[in-house]
């Protein structure tokens, strides 16, 4: 009794065979449901960014209100096991990283034209938000130097800051607001692959391009001179610095700022040398380098009354906490788009570069870091941030390096930093009064090497010769021209390269590989043979649409143009040509169109048309425009190797009845 089941299994697969098993799967294929709705993948895309836990029914009691709540502000979940042991290397971390924060802070707000103050205050409130809402452990959030030249170079051309600052300030915090709406915007439609249009070729030619840039501005600083140039390209600041050379410079901020800058880069130089050996624990001597160098500079000015022999100095320095900004926005019609689209790019360059960071060292952590979320919380620290005078805030390389190195174990680093500061802020801003200018200067030229990678742009001219294209483009358009033409220049090549790509997609004729049923180019793989009376055709192309269906369809007749291939065609009896489209995404009206014109073209010379493996979006289309019925629902088939058999039986059958 007990073989009786295992006989009736047998009986049923004798008679599914092979040719039966095709025809199921080519069944299945054409009975697959319809797809989902555009705007039902947008209302899910945003369902699963606002409520990520929505999914999830194995606590069905948990109300959706708290996985809102938890999926916003992660702290809520991860600070519930938060442990004394985590704080104690927090709470290492984050002093070090305020001792680097504090200088490099008033640096960076000097590079973007604003009082010193107003760096400081970028480091107190967007930490806090993004400890409560961001998902990276070691981001350090703050003020970078790229941003803080992208914001002095864009808004400078909208108000002079010397000529009325105090619109100027009010653009600024403007273009943070709008900064911060664009990334919470991102963030919540799951837009980031608005940012991969700065692919990475790009960004480290215009990073690099930035860098150089940001190292000729602190020429101001480093020689003391009063009057500069606004411009940012290479030509206008060597000509500025030759100028002022001319005239009235203090030799004194030079020696001041190069003996300190040497310094710092010693001290980092010495880390590199000796970490890895005995000495581990040496990571705070360069982080800890620009505020010992900050405090005795400051020492060595007041002592010897140097500026009054020329050494430029911070002078007053406001202190006390944020104050509200947001009555200084400026949403009036003279200045709101010039903002808004300076918001845009800030947008763009902030995520890029905070997202990088951030996915790089989560990855030396082994967990993920979902960048849609990272979008909401910059974007929402950067709307904040413009209600308490703060200007785009973002996450910083060389901090978050040495909060990584630190030991940090959560962000509770970034509100120890941000608690530092504020406590500077509070009580020690007059003690800067005598902070010489050449300092900030050389801490801010320190930071630099960090953003030019040489190895990247060396990699990549070995892999890809237009990428390198598109970051030579990026760094001269940075260097000779301005940031936005960097950036223009390099997103230009990157859609260009998309566009050729999309336009002009290769097509491949495949041929089985001997002993397989593998089918592959016959160009990359010269051992694999044709099927006599079969053309097998891959388009390698994401998308059959407007753009490149009639070239794809007048280069696939090409393989039958030439009158020799069509006689041995003739010879072999039957006449099939096979579109694979396995890489084929989606199609849109003019594919579906190029392709019942291919169709009708195959028809008069007496050749039929198979389709294999067209995915969900395609054979839905297909059958909505009923091209299926017209080429036939037996010539779509699951795989290749499908068609090729179906293929071939049609020939046998048509040679039996032949021969009878």
């Amino acid at each position: 009794m007990a073989t009786k089941p295992a006989e009736a299994f047998t009986m049923e697969l004798q008679p599914f065979d092979a040719a039966t098993a095709a025809s199921e799967r080519a069944k299945w294929l054409l009975s697959s449901p319809a797809p989902p709705a555009p705007w039902r993948q947008v209302y899910t895309s945003v369902k699963e960014s606002v409520l990520p836990g929505s999914k999830s029914r194995q606590q069905p009691r948990r109300s959706k209100i708290l996985v809102f709540v938890e999926g916003l502000f992660p702290i809520l979940k991860w600070g519930r096991n938060y442990k004394a042991t985590k704080f104690k290397n927090d709470l290492l971390a984050g002093l070090t990283l305020a001792s680097l924060c504090i200088p490099q802070s008033i640096g960076y707000a000097n590079l973007a034209k604003l009082d010193p103050q107003y760096g400081l205050y970028t480091s107190v409130v967007p930490p806090l938000i993004y400890a409560m809402m961001g998902s990276s452990r070691e981001l350090a959030i703050g003020p970078v130097a790229v941003v803080s030249l992208l914001l002095s170079a864009m808004v400078s051309k909208v108000v002079d800051p010397a000529a009325d600052p105090a619109l100027y300030r009010r653009i600024i915090f403007t273009v943070t607001f709008f900064t911060g709406a664009f990334q919470a915007l991102f963030g919540v439609f799951r837009l980031g692959f608005l940012i991969d249009f700065l692919s990475h070729a790009a960004v480290i030619g215009f990073m690099g391009g930035a860098a150089i840039v940001i190292g000729l501005q602190q020429l101001k600083g480093l020689l003391g001179i009063s009057h500069f140039t606004s411009k940012t390209d290479v030509i206008s600041v060597l000509g500025a610095v030759v100028e002022a050379l001319h005239h009235q410079w203090y030799p004194l901020n030079f020696v001041l700022g190069c003996s300190f800058l040497i310094f710092i880069l010693a001290t980092r130089f010495i880390v590199l040398k000796v970490q890895g050996r005995r000495y581990k624990k040496v990571f705070w001597l360069p982080a800890v380098a620009p505020l010992f160098s900050v405090v005795l500079s400051t020492f060595i000015v007041y002592l010897t009354k140097a500026d009054k022999h020329g050494v430029k100095i911070v002078k007053h320095l406001k202190g006390g906490l944020n104050p509200v900004s947001v009555h200084q926005l400026d949403f009036g019609a003279q200045h709101v788009g010039e903002a808004a689209k300076i918001g845009l790019i800030c947008a763009l360059i902030a995520l890029t570069e905070a997202i990088a960071v951030g996915r790089s060292f989560a990855s030396i952590k082994g967990y993920h870091l979902d960048g849609n979320k990272e979008m909401v919380a910059m974007g929402c620290m950067n709307i904040v941030g413009s209600f308490t005078s703060c200007y785009t805030a973002t996450g910083s390389f060389s901090r978050t390096a040495v909060n990584f190195s630190a030991g940090c174990e959560t962000v509770v680093s970034n509100i120890v930093m941000s608690i530092t500061v504020l406590i500077s802020l509070l009580l020690f801003t007059k003690l800067l009064y005598y902070t010489p200018l050449a300092i900030l200067a050389s801490i801010i030229l320190s930071a630099l090497p960090g953003l030019i990678d040489i190895n990247g742009a060396y990699n990549i001219w070995k892999v890809d010769k237009l990428d390198f294209l598109v970051s030579l483009g990026a760094f001269f358009g940075v260097l000779f021209g301005s940031i936005e033409i960097g950036l223009l220049v390099a997103v230009g090549i990157s859609f260009g390269k998309i566009i050729l790509l999309s336009i002009k997609p290769s097509t491949e004729e495949l041929g089985r590989l001997p002993g397989t049923d593998i089918f592959c180019s016959i160009n990359q793989f010269p051992v694999a043979t044709k099927i006599p009376g079969i053309i097998i055709i891959q388009i390698n192309s994401g998308t059959l649409c407007f753009a490149n269906a009639n070239f794809i369809r007048e280069r696939i007749l090409k393989w039958l143009s030439d009158e020799n291939e069509i006689k041995e065609s003739n010879k072999a009896g039957v006449r099939v040509m096979i579109l694979d489209m396995t890489n084929v995404m989606n199609v849109d009206t003019t594919g579906i169109h190029a392709m019942e014109e291919l169709h009708k073209k195959l028809i008069s010379r007496g050749i039929e048309l198979a389709v294999a493996n067209p995915r969900w979006e395609m054979i839905s289309k297909m059958k909505a425009a009923k091209v299926v019925e017209k080429m036939g629902s037996d010539w779509i088939f699951q795989s290749v190797g499908d068609a090729v058999e179906a293929s071939l039986r049609r020939k046998m059958n048509v040679n039996g009845l032949y021969a009878c």
